[in-house]
């Protein structure tokens, strides 16, 4: 299996050099170059298995030329040690609970599995973690690596908006971890990790890997957890309907390129906030990219979402087929907070904010679709943003043990402006790194 650019200008590369390319020479994101369809047994096989032999079994096969199962199965299970509840809420709709990992956020399953793929494929060769977030994907990347053997993490994040038990996790680890908090928004951060990795000059001094799910290490992972869906159905025999928070838009290319190799899944929501760039041009045609802009449901506050670019290579760009396969939704920070309320209320079930946004879109969805059965994916676990969610609830929130902890420790993190030669500088100043040479 080769893999290849969404823009079709660079050479057919390994996985192994995809994994730690992160980006194509032509500025596109790397996927398989195919997608073949598991055995309908398989499938059949994975209903009710675990997410340690799903991911095993998922993984093998889309890097079947790259890593066998005995090797893969011990990393996928030391990665995934933790449950991903399937919880049923009313009787049309469940919830696929993904926020049971070390930082209680859906982000743990791609960064954990991919901290241990970089570090089996690695000689040991100093490695440097660069990632922008908007909120959980640099939590969970600087857990994921936190005291990993030969690697750094330098997480950008836009200073004063994310929440403040995101922030925490970031910023407090210390060691190998370090937190820098630029002074603008995500889309300024991302921009600024993008000029890094274009940099080739800077790339000859410091060995760079991207750690968001722009990296296949981050993506591929979240198409194991699909899979724990394998069991439902709606009428006629067809999988349901599932509804995705969509920010960065990796999680939704996961689920379609599950869908792609076999998964039973009816339609896909693709659920936003304000920053509504996707669900637009479902609905005009017309994909127009903006500034964004700041809502209570932090980690989807993304204005031109990169993932997008790998969206409409897998549908060849073809708008109707998009359209077949997915609507598009977006709700107001009013409507998200009103609906955190209602459902715990009505239900006696807690949303964060961006699981409020994908419930919201599956219940309008199912309501002019009487037929199916619906899935939304909760991401992250609500006391992460209890700055919103005690407010729409009215009570206190008991913190987790590893969110108590992370706001208990000192932050250590660095003021940087929304400048690519003060980050430069930053990263130039980190010890001299050879260049790697990856295992076979």
């Amino acid at each position: 299996m080769k893999w290849i650019s969404t823009r079709g200008a660079s050479p057919p590369i390994t996985f192994i050099d995809a994994l730690f390319a992160g980006t194509a020479p032509d500025g596109g994101l790397y996927m398989p170059e195919r997608l073949d369809a598991l055995p309908p047994t398989t499938v059949d096989r994975l209903r009710g298995a675990d997410i340690v032999e799903i991911g095993t079994t998922i993984g093998a096969h889309i890097l079947r030329d790259e890593i066998t199962p005995q090797v893969l199965q011990p990393l996928v299970r030391e990665a995934l040690d933790f449950q991903i509840p399937l919880v049923r809420v009313t009787d049309r709709i469940s919830v696929l609970e993904l926020f049971h990992g070390p930082t209680m956020a859906f982000k743990d399953v791609g960064a954990r599995v991919q901290a241990r793929l970089l570090h089996h494929f690695t000689d040991g060769t100093p490695l440097t973690i660069l990632v922008a977030t908007s909120g959980d994907t640099g939590s969970a990347v600087a857990q994921a690596f936190h005291r990993v053997p030969d690697s750094r993490v330098v997480v950008l994040y836009p200073e004063g908006q994310v929440s403040d038990v995101q922030e925490a996790q970031m910023a407090s680890l210390g060691d190998n971890i370090t937190a820098l908090a630029v002074r603008g928004t995500f889309d300024d951060c991302q921009r600024l990790v993008k000029q890094a990795f274009a940099d080739d000059a800077l790339r000859s001094h410091v060995w760079l890997t991207p750690a968001n799910s722009i990296n296949l290490g981050r993506l591929l992972p979240q198409v194991f957890y699909y899979f724990l869906l394998a069991g439902l159905s709606s009428g006629g025999g067809r999988g349901p309907v599932v509804s995705v928070p969509s920010g960065n838009f990796g999680n939704l290319t996961a689920g379609l390129i599950a869908r792609r190799i076999g998964l039973p899944v009816a339609r896909f929501v693709a659920a936003t906030n304000v920053n509504d760039a996707v669900p637009d041009y479902l609905e005009s045609g017309r994909y127009e990219p903006r500034p964004s802009i700041a809502t209570v449901a932090n980690a989807m506050d993304v204005g031109a979402p990169s993932n997008f670019e790998r969206v409409q290579a897998l549908y060849n760009s073809d708008l109707e087929a998009l359209r077949r396969d997915i609507v598009g939704a977006a709700y107001k920070d009013a409507q998200v907070t009103a609906e955190i309320a209602s459902v715990y209320s009505q239900h006696g079930y807690l949303l964060d904010p961006h699981s409020a946004i994908a419930w919201l879109a599956l219940k309008d969805h199912l309501a002019d679709d009487q037929d199916s059965q619906g899935v939304f994916l909760a991401t992250a676990h609500p006391a992460k943003f209890r700055e919103v969610v005690e407010p729409a609830i009215g009570r206190r929130i008991e913190l987790p043990r590893p969110l108590a902890d992370a706001l208990a420790r000192p932050r250590r993190s660095v003021s940087m402006p929304a400048d690519y030669a003060a980050l430069e500088e930053f990263l130039r100043a980190a010890p001299n790194f050879q260049l790697p040479t990856p295992k076979a």
